[in-house]
């Protein structure tokens, strides 16, 4: 069993559901109706990715567990979402400059393990990449729109920007399970992705008018386990009915 590759799928199913789960609570709160049901249909593709991910991760074990138990019966620093994902919505500024920020790197993510040579991840990359460029493609123009608009609207996406910078760089820093992958050529180097991901961000920043911060201090400990105050309470609600009825069926 590669322990290394089901850490490794846990990461991107924890983030993909964590994701999904943010953008579920704008289910009915969007600030047109239009872009609330754009949200949420986007937040079933990233639960969707996580269900595949951790059927992929039920097969590796083949200890009896499903992808329900996995999603839903874990305690916190089971966890291995990036920080980025868990994040509150706080406004629509933070909710969109978040998913611009992960759509630019799953897309070159999901281009690079559409090729790997583990034929189930190439399989679910292949899927998600077609997601993923919608994906980006919203986000990207909702960075423009915002940036581009009002003096107010920069304002509060460049502000937005600026917060969230610091837990950008977790993509890029591996923890020891990627680096193992890595030497094993089942997924990209960090410096591959790293320069994709800077060429999507700059040339949509110079488009939305939106200053790109300096590089410095990152925020990390997502992929290992060690999260924020905030991922506990998303656990909270998204948990509940499977800890009060345990194997609940719908």
């Amino acid at each position: 069993m590669n322990e290394a590759l089901i850490k490794y799928l846990l990461s991107l199913g924890d983030t993909s559901l964590i994701l999904g789960q943010r953008l579920g609570e704008w289910c009915g709160h969007g600030p047109v109706l239009e872009q609330h049901i754009a949200m949420t249909n986007i937040s079933l593709d990233y639960i969707g990715r996580a269900r595949l991910l951790y059927q992929y991760v039920c097969e590796l074990r083949n200890d009896g567990q499903n992808e329900d138990q996995i999603a839903f019966m874990r305690e916190e620093e089971d966890y291995l979402n990036l920080l980025l994902a868990e994040y509150p919505n706080k406004d629509f500024a933070y909710t969109i400059a978040r998913q611009f920020f992960l759509d630019s790197f799953f897309v070159p993510l999901f281009e690079k393990l559409s090729s790997s040579s583990d034929e189930k991840l190439s399989q679910i990359a292949a899927k998600s990449l077609k997601e993923s460029h919608y994906h980006y493609r919203w986000s990207s123009e909702w960075m423009v729109r915002l940036g581009d608009g009002t003096e107010e609207s920069n304002r509060r996406i460049q502000e937005t920007v600026q917060h969230l910078w610091e837990y950008t760089g977790e993509m890029f820093q591996y923890a020891p399970y990627e680096n193992d992958l890595t030497q094993q050529s089942l997924i990209p180097a960090a410096e591959i992705l790293k320069q994709a991901w800077d060429f999507h961000i700059q040339q949509v920043l110079s488009e939305a008018r939106i200053n790109r911060p300096s590089d410095g201090w990152w925020q990390t400990g997502g992929k290992t386990g060690r999260h924020t105050e905030h991922l506990g309470y998303i656990l909270s609600d998204m948990q509940y009915m499977q800890r009060v009825h345990p194997g609940l069926d719908w």
